[in-house]
């Protein structure tokens, strides 16, 4: 995998905005993620040429953050909240019935590569507890029945 030359001018972009080419590794792995879906040890070391750097810091800061993704990723993320509102709301059952009906337990992709599921310690939406996060889109107020037509809806 080769960092396009469109990613790479807006790279150095975004080392031009910086005291110090480091301080440009968050903005570089949003551009090259956007560009090829994940952050593989290949472009890791890419990035870290680009910005005099070890790929072993790149790699941790992948991470680090749940934002970037080392491996490629399914076409839809779908998270449950787990935090204490929503479990006392059902959310936990919510999730054991998600992972039941995808074959999957959370953090694992489904079989056919469409959705990966899981679990988030708060989505910052209490009131309206449980709370089920599809590709950033927030539904609220869920039960199982919704939350099963919802993932099967998705395509």
């Amino acid at each position: 995998m080769v960092i396009s030359p469109e990613t790479r001018a807006a790279i150095d972009e975004a080392i031009a905005r910086t005291p110090q080419p480091r301080g440009a590794l968050l903005p570089a792995l949003h551009l090259v993620q956007a560009e090829h879906g994940h952050i593989s040890l290949e472009l890791a070391a890419a990035v870290a040429e680009i910005l005099g750097i070890r790929s072993g810091d790149v790699m941790e800061v992948v991470s680090f953050y749940d934002m970037f993704h080392a491996r490629p990723q399914p076409r839809h993320h779908v998270s449950v909240c787990t935090n204490l509102p929503c479990s006392l709301r059902g959310a936990r059952t919510l999730l054991a019935q998600l992972e039941a009906h995808c074959g999957v337990a959370a953090g694992e992709p489904t079989a056919d590569g469409r959705l990966v599921l899981g679990r988030e310690e708060c989505l910052g939406a209490c009131a309206n507890a449980p709370v089920l996060r599809v590709d950033g889109t927030y539904h609220e107020k869920l039960d199982s029945e919704a939350a099963r037509q919802l993932l099967d809806g998705l395509e």
